[in-house]
């Protein structure tokens, strides 16, 4: 399926403050399945509209707020250069403080206003949704699926990271056997935030709980591997993310058109 697509940037008011997002549809009049998207921590920017778009044109009405809103608008700091290691390193350093405000109570809380306002949207039909997250926003993907097991289809993960901390008590992978969506988590293959013993607790948590997934690790790529305005971008493996991702939300996330 490929549709025009429409893009809005609406904001949504929160406990906490207004959150400025982003939002794509099919422009064709008709409602479709929804998508709630969880940016990286770079936050809204041109390759997530990108993203987004490529998703609505498949069928799909996608939501993506500035999980930061607590900390200012989008861009909440300046992105970095594409070609500059350092300043990206540099931007992470900045960026801690900002990150501590979003707790993963605070994170729930949002997601409940992010559902409620795809299900009251005029773009967007009736039913459970998909959703997805990237870095940090797989993290709140995988949260977010496990707390609200009703309203969640599908939900996936690209090269997220922290999402197997034995001793933390809110790492994902202790709630993840709440989840009754069908997961899909991508992994890098090169990622001190998600290492190869990290995966193996992750799937652990995953099989014992007999939720169905798919983990898989997508060979020589970096944490960060979709996002094409960073120096670890991988034109393959952001390819090969588009492809699964889309199947995954055909599967799952179908058309439920309103009576």
């Amino acid at each position: 399926m490929s549709n025009s697509v429409a893009f809005r940037t609406p904001d949504i008011s929160l406990p906490d403050g207004i959150a400025d997002c982003y939002l794509a549809h099919p422009a064709d009049g008709a409602q479709h399945p929804g998508v709630l998207l969880f940016p990286d921590a770079y936050g809204l920017r041109p390759v997530i509209r990108e993203i987004m778009e490529t998703i609505a044109a498949d069928g799909f009405t996608v939501l993506a707020p500035n999980v930061l809103y607590r900390s200012g608008r989008s861009p909440v700091l300046p992105m970095p250069d594409r070609r500059d290691p350092a300043g990206h390193a540099e931007f992470f350093k900045k960026l801690g403080p900002v990150r501590a405000a979003l707790t993963p109570a605070k994170s729930l809380q949002d997601a409940a206003v992010y559902l409620n306002y795809l299900a009251a949207s005029e773009f967007c039909a009736p039913g459970a949704i998909g959703v997805v997250g990237y870095c940090m926003g797989g993290r709140m993907a995988l949260r977010v699926a496990a707390a609200y097991t009703t309203r969640i289809a599908a939900a996936a993960s690209f090269h997220g990271g922290r999402l197997a901390e034995v001793d933390a008590p809110d790492s994902p992978h202790h709630s993840i056997g709440d989840a009754t969506a069908e997961l899909f988590i991508a992994h890098a293959s090169a990622d001190q935030s998600m290492t190869p013993a990290d995966i193996e607790v992750l799937e652990r948590s995953l099989k014992s709980a007999a939720v169905p997934h798919t983990s898989v690790v997508y060979p020589d790529t970096a944490h960060g591997f979709t996002m094409r305005d960073t120096p670890v971008f991988d034109e393959q493996a952001y390819q090969r993310h588009l492809n699964d991702l889309l199947a995954l939300l055909r599967r799952n996330v179908p058309e439920h058109p309103r009576r």
